[in-house]
């Protein structure tokens, strides 16, 4: 099972991509196990030199007791290696550079991996150029199946 954040792709230029574990409860990884997680609006912070996974909801596990509750929004730490970290801040630290999760997924080894990117927002011209690159795009495929 993968989640993938489909308004990254849409919104961001993807400069690097970066693969991290996460730091979880046992509740939440059951829950993430059926899918109950959610990209959309989050991103990665960098403080003291550790990396956050902020604003990602993860609902609570319905089969889980009352001592298991949860804050669904918390952060969460990633595990990163620490030169990764030090690059990561400070390319994201350069006008128009952010870090954001672009899916989360579980490894070989059963172990919930995240990968992040270093992006660069998009404008509305450029979005709209995508788009009428991929109509053409379209149009071509259906012409030549006509011939």
């Amino acid at each position: 099972m993968e989640i993938i954040n489909r308004k990254a792709y849409h919104d961001y230029f993807i400069v690097d991509e970066y693969e991290a574990g996460i730091e979880l409860l046992g509740s939440e990884v059951k829950s993430v196990r059926l899918g109950k997680m959610n990209l959309k609006d989050s991103f990665i912070k960098i403080k003291n030199g550790e990396a956050f996974l902020i604003n990602t909801h993860i609902s609570q596990y319905e089969m889980s007791s009352n001592f298991d509750k949860y804050e669904p929004t918390r952060s969460r730490k990633l595990l990163l290696h620490k030169r990764e970290i030090y690059k990561l801040d400070g390319k994201s630290r350069e006008k128009g550079m952010s870090i954001i999760p672009l899916s989360a997924y579980f490894n070989k080894k059963n172990l919930l991996k995240i990968k992040i990117a270093l992006v660069k927002g998009k404008h509305t011209f450029d979005k709209k150029n995508v788009l009428k690159e991929r109509d053409i795009k379209r149009q071509m495929e259906k012409e030549i199946k006509r011939m």
